[in-house]
């Protein structure tokens, strides 16, 4: 049984197809500006060059960039009501205080607050008004509303509020999208409600988008069911996509980081995954990207859902190239999915990184005579100056002083020098260019656990084992084989500010997908 990885970047669109730990096939395609046409075309090239029998494929897993697309540009949102539950509390930072005025505008501006929410021990900081709370709703979706984000404070301790409300939007407006922050983001009012209102704001496209995806792979004769990846590196099917497409922000460089781990057999290094438009860098640790322990701005928002801990610097293969051999100038801008038509290499007038790695003897593509004149003096500088931005990037996450493997992957890392400061070695394993695709198609499911608990003395241990047992029961839930599931982090975080021996503890577990049938 056959798994096909695809994942939609800003320049290319990779396809693999994985037999166990075996890659079979993989190919390019460039990304067409409404994606689902790469995709179309990276499955047709595998077909061309494989014959693979479409009955054989088992699962689809797309990592994909229209959301975090959408968002950044500000286009395709719908117009949402943010309402919180907080008040008497909380009315100094109403909801979308801290939002750009573009995105703000963009999603209709609609705040609202309600009387109610919780302590962190659960217990309520007002009553639950239920004639507010209607009038509210009256008056948003005479504002337009057409999305709702709720969010109550301290609701991933007590979620009722959230609930009650859902109830009576799904009663009044049957089919309208809702989100609820305590399923979405992390302690921390403002950055939980942000992210649910992002993903509410998405909500529409959402729709839109997994219809198209599982449209086109139903189109190349693929019955198997579709996966989107997750932020964590983790899948979530097309109905949880549906209701959560914030989680898929960063699924681009989680699956280049998985991907690395699978190729280069290492779970404990940094990866540098060169793209045609960025260059990111992460850290892998058991396998899984190290996750961020701040709060990450998305779309000059401040959110806390899960989120790798990754850097990026404006260098790729499609990066322009000005200035000269004294002070020679490589990105941040781009030709993105435009490289094979503007690159010299590729008949083009524009000088890019790619032209640089081809000048430098570092891969054969195109056409070398194109680029055969150019000033050698010029190409080592600006190469020089690609690596020790590249290196600075990977000294910046490094934890401890001691150098750390260095996996390069994507299409663009032949500009990855093979001795790189601060690196302990460089490793540019097989199928590179296409780590990110094979990190979809080995993604595994998973499960999370990540609130505040009560420690009575001496139980501590119980605690941590019922929670543990919380996340491995949330993980063969989400889909994964209950023989595999095993726990791959733990947090526990004292919260001395508050009484009753108050502790955050986050668990997460992981497990192998089961695909019916093969569970025995």
């Amino acid at each position: 049984m056959l798994r096909l990885g695809i994942d939609v970047g800003g320049t290319n669109t990779d396809a693999v197809l994985i037999d166990g730990s075996q890659v079979v096939a993989a190919t390019k395609a460039p990304t067409t500006p409404d994606v689902t046409g790469g995709i179309v075309t990276a499955i047709q090239d595998l077909g061309s060059s494989t014959g693979f029998d479409p009955a054989q494929v088992a699962a689809v897993m797309i990592g994909t960039t229209h959301f975090i697309n959408a968002l950044v540009e500000a286009d395709r949102l719908a117009p949402t009501a943010a309402i919180r539950f907080g008040l008497p509390a909380t009315s100094a930072l109403p909801p979308l205080v801290d939002w750009p005025e573009r995105l703000r505008g963009a999603i209709g501006g609609h705040s609202y607050l309600c009387h109610g929410g919780h302590e962190y021990d659960g217990s309520r900081i007002d009553e639950f008004d239920e004639q507010e709370f209607r009038a509210i709703l009256d008056k948003a979706v005479q504002a337009g509303a057409r999305s709702f984000a709720i969010s109550s404070v301290f609701s991933p301790v007590n979620a009722e509020f959230e609930q009650r409300a859902a109830m009576i939007i799904a009663e009044e407006l049957p089919g309208r999208p809702i989100s609820l922050s305590h399923e979405i983001g992390r302690m921390g009012l403002l950055g939980r409600e942000n992210a649910t209102i992002i993903n509410a704001a998405l909500r529409e496209l959402a729709d839109q988008v997994t219809t198209g995806l599982a449209r086109s792979v139903a189109d190349a004769g693929i019955s198997a069911p579709v996966f989107l990846s997750q932020n964590d590196g983790t899948l979530m099917d097309i109905d949880y996509a549906r209701r959560y497409p914030v989680a898929t922000f960063a699924s681009g460089p989680t699956n280049s980081m998985r991907g690395a781990a699978f190729l280069s057999g290492r779970l404990e290094c940094a990866v540098v995954d060169v793209g045609g438009t960025t260059t990111d860098v992460g850290v892998l640790q058991h396998g899984f990207p190290r996750e961020a322990s701040t709060d990450v701005a998305v779309a000059d928002v401040q959110t806390n859902f899960r989120m790798p801990d990754v850097l990026s610097v404006g260098i790729g293969g499609g990066s322009l190239v000005t200035g000269d051999s004294g002070a020679p100038s490589v990105g941040p801008s781009s030709v993105g999915y435009r490289l094979t038509e503007r690159a010299l290499v590729f008949g083009g007038d524009t000088l890019t990184a790619t032209d640089l790695a081809v000048a430098a003897g570092l891969t054969e593509i195109g056409d070398p005579g194109r680029v055969a004149r150019l000033d050698r003096a010029f190409v080592r500088a600006a190469l020089d100056q690609v690596a020790g931005r590249m290196a600075e990037v990977v000294d910046r996450m490094r934890i401890s002083a001691e150098p750390i493997p260095v996996v390069a992957v994507g299409g663009g890392s032949i500009l990855v020098p093979d001795q790189l400061a601060g690196a302990s070695t460089v490793v540019r394993p097989e199928h590179y260019a296409v780590a990110n695709a094979i990190g979809a198609a080995i993604a595994e499911v998973g499960g999370e656990v990540d609130r505040v608990f009560s420690v009575a003395p001496n139980q501590r241990d119980a605690v941590l084992d019922e929670a543990r047992q919380e996340a491995l029961d949330r993980t063969v839930a989400a889909g994964a084989k209950p023989g595999t599931v095993r726990i791959v982090d733990v947090e526990e975080v004292p919260l001395a500010y508050l009484p009753g021996n108050a502790t955050r503890i986050r668990i997460k577990a992981v497990g192998e997908l089961s695909l019916g049938g093969d569970d025995a």
